[in-house]
């Protein structure tokens, strides 16, 4: 299976935006990747129960679309999720706490990778079901769209999602009410296993927004500055009374499906066409290129968000598991 690279020419690239902001986002994805990285090691080592889903590859498009977003609005996210939750602000302690099944992580460690819920940064959670998220995103819109402050709702769903009848479902009835949501389809040309070329009909996954006329379009999700550009337009439109709008996000994940996926379904040449444009290098070279930050900038910037996660680690490691008293803690009957 080939999947299609994206392209793009030096002319049509996204402009770069401050130094201040580029920076922003470049510390961004480098977070996400750091800590994806310990949350591979702490598998491998046995410190996390169950499975987790790793987003390496894809850090642009979490980072690119929330980096817009203000305290108020709100995520839904899915299996492949810790990007989406650092991104909005989610705290690294807490986050790898919670996916270790410590007791100082958001649901005192009883919820894992697969139910991270943070309130307090608009995120409705992390969700073990395909498209489970879409829905939760709909109805934030809408209670959004009532109280009329301007706030926006997103969904980030796999490409796996762009079978389930409930996304139908749910952008008609975004389109109908004019809902501002956005929905955020990172396509990394697996679901699960198998590709996606093999189970998902039509040429052009954007059709599926089209079709109720909901402005789609398909985005380079290796380039943050393109992820960017096309969230700004869509979510100005929902902010403004706009409606919905599709982002189809053409992204690579480095790792397999789950974190012990040994990738046999992947075809190495072009694991390896994909990793020479990968976002966090690619946005790296363009402030070297633009004399807004030095490799040795960026070096720095590295170490120190490094040193942060592996802080972060070694205060949940010391943190105690949750107890029987827990059991029952934040449970409405």
């Amino acid at each position: 299976m080939t999947m299609p690279l994206p392209t793009q020419t030096a002319s049509s690239a996204p402009p770069l935006p401050p130094a201040d902001d580029a920076l922003q986002l470049l510390c961004g994805m480098q977070l996400i990747r750091s800590f994806e990285e310990q949350v591979r090691t702490l598998y491998s080592g046995g410190a996390i129960p169950g499975l987790v889903h790793l987003c390496a590859g894809q850090e642009a498009v979490a980072v690119g679309v929330c980096s817009l977003l203000r305290k108020d609005d709100v995520i839904a996210s899915n299996h492949r999720g810790h990007g989406h939750c650092l991104a909005k602000g989610a705290e690294v302690g807490r986050l790898i706490a919670e996916i270790m099944g410590r007791r100082t992580g958001y649901s005192l460690g009883r919820g894992g990778s697969l139910h991270i819920f943070d309130a307090a940064n608009g995120n409705l959670g992390t969700n073990g079901i395909v498209g489970g998220g879409i829905p939760l995103a709909a109805g934030a819109a809408l209670s959004a769209k009532r109280r009329g402050r301007g706030d926006v709702a997103v969904c980030f769903f796999g490409d796996g999602a762009l079978n389930q009848g409930l996304l139908f479902e749910v952008i008609n009835m975004a389109a109908i009410w004019r809902l501002p949501v956005l929905f955020v389809c990172e396509n990394n040309g697996f679901g699960e296993f198998t590709a996606t070329e093999n189970v998902t009909a039509g040429p052009d996954p954007t059709a599926r927004g089209a079709v109720f006329g909901v402005p789609s379009e398909t985005v380079d999700g290796m380039d943050v500055l393109a992820v960017r550009a096309a969230a700004q337009r869509a979510i100005e439109r929902a902010r403004t009374d706009g409606g919905p709008s599709l982002l189809v996000c053409m992204t690579y994940r480095y790792s397999g499906h789950h974190v012990g996926d040994k990738q046999v379904c992947k075809d190495d040449v072009d694991n390896k066409a994909w990793r020479l444009k990968d976002p966090i290098e690619r946005l790296g070279r363009r402030l070297q290129e633009a004399g807004m930050a030095s490799a040795a900038t960026i070096t720095v910037l590295q170490r120190d968000i490094d040193a942060e996660v592996r802080a972060a680690v070694a205060s949940a490691k010391a943190a105690p598991f949750p107890g029987a008293d827990d059991l029952m803690a934040h449970v409405h009957e």
